[in-house]
């Protein structure tokens, strides 16, 4: 016999758990389904990371956010959202990754790796920072490639590679370099992202212009290999001498996910999925999308603090659509 839930919600980051608290202040049996941890992403952010925004913008369910500076650090925020899924008692299947939404009858069935489940609305919750930007070059499987960066130490005295020019490849290589590491960094564009954080980019910048950083503007990787990685440059092709490269490319929204789900998208180069922006309701009636998802490949427009009101804009519909039907 299949589980019966008013509300799945696919995803247990910030904006996930907004929707189910949402659910249940109005009284509806809700599930979360989450293929990872609880706020997965989270938990895979630099082990020293602190957030841009402060600990009051990132609040959800009415928990005050309470850090030891404005802007809270990673360890802060995962118990912070412990926290809040013990007071609100969310029900959450760890481990549980969603392979497929079927309909059944005025529903749905969602589909998992261990069963299925049945319910009236589905909210897709997803993110996009599990699904890493490609380097799509020879080389790119070699354990020295990290498309993640975790932690400062393993980098110590190394001859690294930072691809990319916005918040994450300037914080790499400055981190990098401060604690001894040869650091180069290849971008593809004429100059660094201008929307760094703003006092990151002066420091990244005379860095550059020092040659304290080595950076390849206009340039690609062409091929990696155990001891080199080969850029394309202005000048030529170059072989630089190399122990890791660190990808920090950005993320994508996992498209074939939206596939299997039956979430269509626009054909703009931004592919966006089709909404609507009051409801957040996709292209399926009864299946909403939540969270940073809602701007395709603009992965820059949406953060925790610009999606928390999503779970009530989806949930008033769904209760306005029930007292219609």
């Amino acid at each position: 016999m299949n589980n019966i839930y008013d509300i799945v919600i696919i995803g247990s980051g910030p904006t996930g758990i907004s929707c189910a608290i949402e659910a249940k202040k109005n009284h509806f049996s809700t599930l979360i389904l989450e293929k990872g941890m609880l706020t997965n992403s989270i938990y895979h952010f630099p082990t020293n990371m602190t957030f841009f925004s402060t600990s009051l913008k990132l609040e959800i369910g009415d928990i005050p956010f309470v850090s030891h500076n404005e802007k809270p650090t990673r360890m802060e925020a995962l118990e912070y959202y412990r926290r809040v899924i013990e007071h609100w008692e969310l029900e959450i299947k760890f481990r549980e990754e969603a392979t497929s939404i079927d309909n059944q009858g005025n529903g749905f069935t969602v589909s998992t790796i261990n069963g299925t489940y049945d319910c009236n609305h589905v909210i897709v919750a997803t993110g996009f920072y599990d699904n890493y930007r490609k380097l799509n070059v020879l080389g790119e499987d070699l354990p020295k490639v990290k498309h993640y960066y975790d932690d400062v130490h393993p980098y110590i005295q190394q001859k690294v590679m930072v691809v990319g020019a916005a918040n994450s490849a300037c914080d790499v290589a400055l981190e990098t370099w401060s604690k001894g590491a040869d650091v180069t960094m290849v971008i593809r564009g004429d100059e660094l992202y201008q929307k760094i954080k703003y006092w990151i980019l002066p420091n990244i910048q005379n860095r550059i212009k020092e040659g304290s950083i080595k950076a390849y503007f206009n340039s690609t990787v062409k091929k990696i290999t155990e001891t080199e990685v080969m850029i394309d440059t202005p000048e030529g092709v170059l072989s630089i001498d190399n122990d890791y490269v660190l990808a920090m490319t950005g993320y994508t929204p996992n498209y074939k996910l939206f596939a299997q789900f039956g979430i269509k998208w626009d054909s703009t180069e931004l592919q966006i999925p089709i909404h609507n922006k009051d409801t957040l309701e996709s292209n399926r009636k009864g299946l909403y999308i939540a969270g940073v998802i809602k701007g395709g490949l603009r992965t820059s427009r949406y953060f925790i603090e610009n999606t928390r009101e999503h779970g009530e804009k989806i949930i008033q519909d769904i209760i306005l659509k029930s007292s219609i039907s």
